[in-house]
C-alpha cells in the first residue's frame, strides 16, 4: 500500500493505494463509454495506481511521420497544430490514479490549463491543485478522451510503509 502527498507541503493527497503493474489497457474510448455518459470509464480502478511509463501531457510536439500519426499521448486522440500532428514530450513516470481517489485537489482559479467541451482534456499542463496551492496533477475527464488523474512525481512524492515480520513463535 502506498500514499501519495504533495511534495511542497507534506499534505496526504491519497488514500492507501495498490500498485498495479502497469497502466490497465482501455478498449476504444467511444466503445467503453456507457450510452449517454460524458466521460469514458475511469482508466484505473479506486484504490489503485499505476506508472505511466510513456510521455504524457504537455508539452507536445510535431510528429515526424504525418502520413501515419499516432495518438498524441497514451490512451489519447490524435491532436494537430497549424505544424501538423502532435506527440506528447511530457514528463515520463506520472502516476495515474482514479479521479475520485486525490479529493482534496481543487481545480486551478479560472479554469487554467482546463479547456474541453465536457471536462479539461489534460493536454495544457497541470490543472489541479493541493490545498497549499502548490500545482500537483492533471485531470483528464473530457468526453472524447480518457478518464484519469496524473499526478506529478516531482510535485508529489510517495511513501510505502514497510511491514516488519515477526518471526513466528515470539
Amino acid at each position: 500500500m502506498t500514499v501519495f502527498y504533495c511534495s511542497k507541503c507534506g499534505a496526504t493527497l491519497t488514500p492507501d493505494l495498490t500498485a498495479l503493474p502497469a497502466v490497465p489497457t482501455v478498449p476504444g474510448i467511444e466503445d467503453a463509454r456507457p450510452e449517454g455518459a460524458q466521460q469514458a470509464p475511469p482508466t484505473v480502478p479506486r484504490v489503485c495506481y499505476a506508472i505511466e511509463t510513456e510521455p504524457w501531457g504537455a508539452p507536445f510536439v510535431v510528429q515526424e511521420d504525418q502520413e501515419n500519426p499516432a495518438p498524441s499521448q497514451p490512451r489519447g486522440i490524435l491532436m494537430a497544430t497549424e505544424e501538423g500532428f502532435v506527440a506528447s514530450a511530457g514528463g515520463r513516470d506520472t502516476i495515474v490514479v482514479h479521479p475520485d481517489d486525490a479529493p482534496a485537489l481543487r481545480p486551478l482559479p479560472n479554469g487554467e490549463n482546463s479547456s474541453g467541451c465536457c471536462g479539461p482534456n489534460g493536454t495544457e499542463g497541470l490543472n489541479r491543485a493541493c490545498p497549499c496551492g502548490a500545482r500537483v496533477a492533471t485531470l483528464a475527464a473530457d468526453c472524447f478522451g480518457p478518464y484519469e488523474l496524473h499526478l506529478d512525481p516531482v510535485r508529489t512524492y510517495a511513501f510505502t510503509p514497510q511491514v516488519e515480520e515477526v518471526p513466528a513463535g515470539t
